[in-house]
């Protein structure tokens, strides 16, 4: 395991950017074109994170950043012949690290949307998601978008949720900075409903043992998570070719079951919006 930090490209908004990694097998190139690192060390992939997305992107106890984009990630740099390193920034910064080309790439189950697609690159999709709401367990009236007019929603900013509980009439937006508290908040009462993706209101629910919340049947979209890259990143190509890679020999299937405990759902080769579940 690798331990230590890269210099970072300034302009961006004064963070500084801590560094961990979750690389611990040794590099391989499998491709004949070599990825490299556009940021520091030419063969170390820095990749920008929020940590705070349980089963994709999280700390355990022991401190160790683990889940599903972890794997992902690390193991298609370790086909390209490179290392990791994982930057932490809040989530509604992540973009601005690809923008400022002070990260490789990013992941913490990203939505790929046309608007995001305006000033950053994706990779091809990866994962098939969509948002949910959640609501109190005794929570009697709500069972559609619609019944949250008038209500309480937490939200995350920079989420493809908070755009659209921003739809919602005469709604009060509560954003929040921890999955974890606004699902606490929500569990207590303070908030009506929690707009988020299904799978990792899922993970939080599991991994803080949140009680009296549950999530409708209904989802409201369906969206595609991609490896977010800064824009015309010479990298899209051999990631989107690992990806293909790793869909067909089964890799991505295996990363799901360890995750999710059940098979994935196909991905499109392309993607550019969730779509409105009927």
């Amino acid at each position: 395991m690798v331990h230590g930090h890269l210099p970072i490209k300034a302009g961006l908004l004064g963070l500084s950017l801590l560094l961990a990694t979750a690389c611990s097998a040794p590099p391989v190139s499998l491709r004949p074109i070599a990825a490299r690192s556009y940021v520091g060390d030419p063969k170390v992939l820095v990749v920008s994170t929020e940590p705070a997305f349980p089963p994709f992107v999280y700390l355990t106890e022991a401190g160790d950043l683990v889940g599903f984009d972890v794997d992902l990630i690390t193991e298609v740099a370790r086909r390209l012949g490179l290392e990791v390193y994982f930057a932490y920034i809040p989530f509604d910064g992540l973009m601005a690290t690809l923008e400022a080309e002070t990260a490789d790439a990013s992941v913490d189950a990203m939505t790929i949307t046309a608007r995001r697609d305006e000033s950053i690159d994706f990779s091809r999709p990866y994962f098939k998601s969509g948002l949910a709401i959640a609501v109190h367990r005794d929570a009697v009236g709500i069972q559609t978008l619609a019944d949250l007019a008038g209500k309480k929603i937490a939200v995350k900013l920079g989420t493809t949720g908070a755009e659209l509980a921003a739809s919602v009439p005469n709604t009060q937006l509560v954003t929040f900075d921890s999955a974890e508290k606004a699902l606490l908040d929500l569990a207590k009462g303070n908030v009506d409903a929690v707009i988020k993706d299904k799978p990792t209101t899922l993970g939080m629910l599991t991994l803080a043992k949140i009680q009296h919340v549950r999530l409708l049947d209904q989802l409201l979209t369906e969206e595609y998570y991609g490896i977010a890259l800064p824009p015309g990143s010479p990298n899209r190509p051999l990631i989107d070719a690992t990806l293909e890679d790793m869909l067909a020999d089964g890799t991505i299937a295996e990363l799901h079951r360890k995750w999710f405990g059940y098979d994935p759902e196909p991905v499109p080769l392309k993607a550019i919006d969730p779509i409105p579940v009927p």
